[in-house]
C-alpha cells in the first residue's frame, strides 16, 4: 500500500462516517476558546467543561479577566492540573491581549505564540478550531494515531508530525482531520488497548498490519 492510497483510504473513511466533527472543548468565541485550550494542558477536556463555566461567568471577557489577578483565577481552576501556572498564563495572557491587540485574539501563528501560555499546539488548535484555518495541532491523541496508522513515518517529535500530516492531507481539510484523529484516539486507538477489531479504518493500518503478521 502506498502512502497516498493509505491517505485517501482514511480520509475517505472519516468523510463518510465522521462528516461533521467538533472540539469536545466547550466555548462561544476564541476568548473561551483560546483559556480553554490552555487549561486543557495534561487535562482531560471534560474537566475544563466543568471547569470554565463558573470562570466565564466571573471572567466573561479579555478585559474581566486581564483585570483579574492570578491568585483570583487560581481560586477558580484550582481542580484543574497545575492550577498555579495556568492562573498566571490566563492573567498575563489576557493583560497582553489588551494591551498589545485590543482585546481580540489574533488569528495567525507567530502572534498567538507571544502570549503567554500559548505554543505552537495551542496556537494551531485556536487557528483550526476558532478561525478554520489549516492547522494541525498535534497532541499526544494524534501523535499515537499518526503514527500507528503509519501515516507519518520516523517522526520522533511532535513537530515531525504535523509537518508530514500537513503534506499528505488536503489544506481544507486539515482543521477536520486534526478533530478526526484526536477522537479516533480518544476513543478507538486508545493508549494502552486499542480498539482494533472496532476500528473501521483497520484496513489501512500499519500498526493491526503487524499484528496481524505477528500471530
Amino acid at each position: 500500500m502506498t502512502q497516498k492510497e493509505r491517505y485517501n483510504g482514511i480520509i475517505n473513511w472519516f468523510q463518510e462516517n465522521m462528516p461533521v466533527v467538533n472540539s469536545e472543548l466547550h466555548y462561544k468565541n476564541p476568548y473561551e476558546l483560546i483559556v480553554a485550550v490552555i487549561l486543557s494542558a495534561q487535562c482531560t477536556d471534560k474537566r475544563v467543561n466543568q471547569t470554565t463555566p463558573t470562570l466565564f461567568a466571573k471572567y466573561p471577557d479579555v478585559k474581566s479577566m486581564a483585570e483579574a489577578e492570578p491568585e483570583e483565577i487560581y481560586q477558580l481552576i484550582k481542580s484543574i492540573s497545575y492550577p498555579n501556572n495556568k492562573a498566571k498564563h490566563l492573567s498575563q495572557m489576557a493583560r497582553k491581549l489588551v494591551d498589545d491587540f485590543g482585546g481580540e485574539v489574533p488569528d495567525n501563528a507567530g502572534d498567538l505564540q507571544t502570549l503567554p501560555g500559548v505554543g505552537r499546539k495551542t496556537a494551531n488548535v485556536v487557528l483550526a478550531v476558532a478561525f478554520d484555518k489549516p492547522a494541525m495541532p498535534v497532541d499526544t491523541h494524534v501523535f499515537r494515531v499518526a503514527n500507528r496508522l503509519g501515516l507519518v513515518t520516523n517522526a520522533t517529535t511532535t513537530l515531525e508530525v504535523e509537518k508530514q500530516l500537513t503534506a499528505g492531507i488536503p489544506s481544507e481539510l486539515l482543521s477536520t482531520a486534526h478533530h478526526w484523529l484526536i477522537l479516533h484516539g480518544r476513543y478507538v486507538c486508545t493508549a494502552r488497548k486499542p480498539k482494533c477489531q472496532e476500528c473501521g479504518i483497520k484496513v489501512y493500518c500499519a500498526y493491526y498490519h503487524k499484528l496481524q503478521n505477528n500471530d
